[in-house]
């Protein structure tokens, strides 16, 4: 009975770690494997913006005039203005908050009676089986009390660079743009991946943007490795603190 146990113990575990534990097995003393260049749109589970736009206006020309109602200058434009373009993200993140709460309540209420002189003598002759002691007394009491704690302090600061590709042009001339860098030092790899909609004209001249200009950005810096995988929970330990509800 305890070698059944012992191998279904062993077999859930191995379903549990299922392909990833295999992978690191097969990977054991050699350096993480980059990422292949692909077509972001190209990728299994890739949705094109959907946005609110306004009515798109076709192009037209004055009478005598080089110049279309679309047109964004006299010299041909260096910035990224089409699919496929890239241009510089300049990742600026310098975050701090700190809150405090603190919360108490209490309330205290208390009573009391006596049952005595010619009350507790008729109470004695009624029921001789009591005895009432004329000088008797009732008190009750109570009491609550709650109080709370709770604060926060955050800091966060991330600076750095990264190239982005224009994956969609948006119908009101906004940009989708995504990019994604990846630096292998030894045996640990960080990724850095930003992502969201631009504005042309919120794209400086020497073609990059600062990420406080990006609307629904998206932006994960992390690393994956030996030292991740050393920082990270073991399986087991993910899993109990899954389930356990205590």
């Amino acid at each position: 009975m305890h070698s059944f146990k012992l191998i279904a113990s062993l077999a859930l575990i191995t379903l549990l770690a299922g392909c990833s534990t295999m992978d690191r097995l097969a990977s054991v003393n050699q350096a993480p494997k980059l990422t292949a260049i692909a077509d972001p749109t190209a990728k299994p589970g890739y949705q094109p913006v959907n946005m609110p736009m306004p009515q798109v206006v076709a192009a037209s020309y004055q009478p005598n005039s080089l110049f279309s109602n679309e047109a964004r200058g006299f010299f041909k434009d260096q910035r990224a203005h089409k699919i496929g373009d890239i241009l510089t993200v300049m990742v600026t993140i310098d975050d701090s908050a700190k809150i405090s709460n603190s919360t108490g309540r209490s309330r205290s209420s208390e009573s009391s009676g006596s049952v005595g002189g010619v009350l507790g003598s008729i109470f004695n002759k009624q029921t001789p089986l009591v005895d009432v002691d004329a000088t008797g007394e009732i008190n009750t009491a109570g009491s609550l009390s709650d109080s709370g704690n709770g604060s926060v302090n955050r800091s966060e600061a991330l600076e750095t660079q990264v190239a982005a590709v224009v994956t969609q042009v948006l119908s009101n001339g906004n940009l989708v743009i995504e990019g994604r860098q990846e630096v292998r030092v030894n045996f640990e790899v960080r990724d850095l991946i930003v992502a969201g909609i631009v504005r042309p004209e919120d794209i400086h001249a020497d073609n990059t943007i600062p990420s406080s200009k990006i609307a629904e950005a998206r932006i994960s810096y992390g690393g994956r490795g030996q030292i991740t995988d050393v920082q990270q929970p073991r399986y087991g330990q993910q899993i109990a603190d899954a389930i356990m509800p205590f």
